[in-house]
């Protein structure tokens, strides 16, 4: 009888064990089966949104409304008005001062500053307005960005009210054109070597202006000068200065930006009166050369776009030993690395932006963007000069002539060496600039 039990108990137990490995089979069978129907779904999902080489990083989305419309509406503008001039302005050396009027009345110039009749719009909406015309050529960008960042901007940020009131909306509008005065024939844009010295008259209560300035953008008859120099005596201090334009020789048959005005800005006893525009040693210039920076990394990615978008046309259209371009590996790998280039830096210049915005932005920091944005501009413009074969040497196919202008805005306003230097003393802690110090 108890061995009867016992036989009971094990078998019931048994039928429970086997209803309970059923249950347990069926229920892992049913989140198996559900977990594989959710992993369609999100891989279906994910099929929908196709890749757009153009945009591979959805920088569309990271936009304002106001950002796009800028940009759109400039966009047009570059394509219909600026890109028929280039190549003839280009050829002849000739700058149209009326395309300084027609920036104005779509509202690109000084478009950060806030009131005297400018935009009051976002930086990164100024970087895409730099990106968009230097597409077509890196003269337009630099005479919307020195009237912009170079002018503007030293005027708004260390001038007067007075000055500001004067100056800004004529400025905004393109009614005045404007020069910046730093670069000197011995020691480049350095600041702190300037040797145009600025002598105070205490009987007058005035400066006297001596020295020399050279590649200065946009000098013109009817330019406005913003020009930096050394006060003699008290200290060192730099002064800026709204000044009316004196005689300016031009440097011609130079080989790149060549479709606008550059010249000398001789200086002999020019006097103005004393006013309280100054400002501490290195803190003018540098500022404003911070500000051109960041539209010169953008400018830059936008002809090094332009010239990948042109070598894809090109090899896409072009048949040569008996096949399309486009079909030999070394064309198409050439084109993969390019596009990542490009696409990474416009994403960098638009996070450096937002970040300004919360003041967490380092002098290094616009020096990385800019030396790796001029860099990376310069080796995709000459790689797809190579690409075009001889055909990239003509100046109708456009990527010779933006070769020829990166090779210059890799130069200027911090030199790519110059700038790595920056890096590597704010990376190692010494001091780059001086020997033995």
């Amino acid at each position: 009888m108890a061995l009867r039990i016992a036989a009971v108990r094990l078998l019931n137990c048994g039928v429970r064990s086997g209803v309970c490995n059923a249950v347990r089979t069926s229920s892992t069978a049913a989140i198996r089966q559900e977990r594989d129907e959710a992993s369609v779904r999100k891989t279906t999902k994910l099929q929908t949104v196709l890749f757009d080489w153009r945009d591979p990083l959805n920088l569309e989305g990271q936009l304002t409304e106001e950002e796009l419309l800028i940009r759109d509406t400039f966009r047009t503008y570059c394509q219909e008005k600026l890109m028929p001039r280039i190549v003839m302005a280009n050829r002849n050396e000739v700058f149209h001062r009326e395309i300084v009027s027609e920036m104005g009345d779509l509202g690109v110039l000084g478009p950060t500053i806030k009131g005297y009749g400018c935009a009051g719009t976002t930086y990164v909406a100024y970087g895409l307005i730099a990106r968009e015309v230097e597409k077509v050529d890196s003269s337009y960008r630099s005479v919307m960005s020195v009237q912009s960042s170079l002018v503007m901007h030293p005027i708004y940020a260390y001038g007067t009210e007075e000055q500001r009131q004067k100056y800004l909306p004529r400025l905004a509008t393109g009614e005045l054109l404007g020069c910046f005065g730093l670069t000197e024939p011995n020691h480049g844009s350095d600041p702190s070597s300037m040797e145009t010295k600025a002598r105070y008259n205490p009987s007058s209560k005035t400066y006297t202006l001596n020295g020399s300035k050279t590649w200065n953008d946009n000098t013109d008859h009817d330019c406005t000068i913003s020009s930096w120099s050394v006060t003699q005596p008290p200290g060192r201090v730099v002064r800026v200065r709204p000044l009316p334009c004196w005689e300016t020789p031009l440097i011609e048959l130079h080989v790149s930006r060549k479709a606008f005005a550059v010249g000398l800005l001789p200086v002999m006893q020019l006097r103005w009166k004393v006013s309280d525009d100054v400002t501490p040693l290195l803190q003018g210039p540098f500022g404003c050369l911070n500000n051109a920076r960041y539209g010169i990394a953008w400018g830059a990615l936008g002809a090094a776009e332009f010239c990948f978008h042109a070598a894809r046309q090109y090899t896409m259209d072009r048949v040569q030993i008996s096949t399309v371009l486009k079909n030999m590996n070394q064309i198409a790998r050439k084109m993969r690395l390019r596009l990542g280039e490009v696409i990474l830096q416009i994403k960098g210049a638009v996070y450096f932006r937002r970040k300004k915005k919360k003041k967490y932005v380092s002098p290094e920091m616009i020096s990385m963007l800019k030396r790796n944005s001029c860099g990376k501009a310069l080796e995709i413009a000459r790689q797809a000069r190579d690409m075009l074969g001889g055909n990239g040497i003509a100046d109708e196919y456009h990527v010779i002539r933006h070769v020829m202008n990166l090779e210059a805005v890799n130069t200027y306003e911090g030199t790519h060496d110059i700038h790595a230097l920056i890096l590597g003393r704010a990376i190692t802690g010494l001091q780059a600039f001086t020997v033995g110090k």
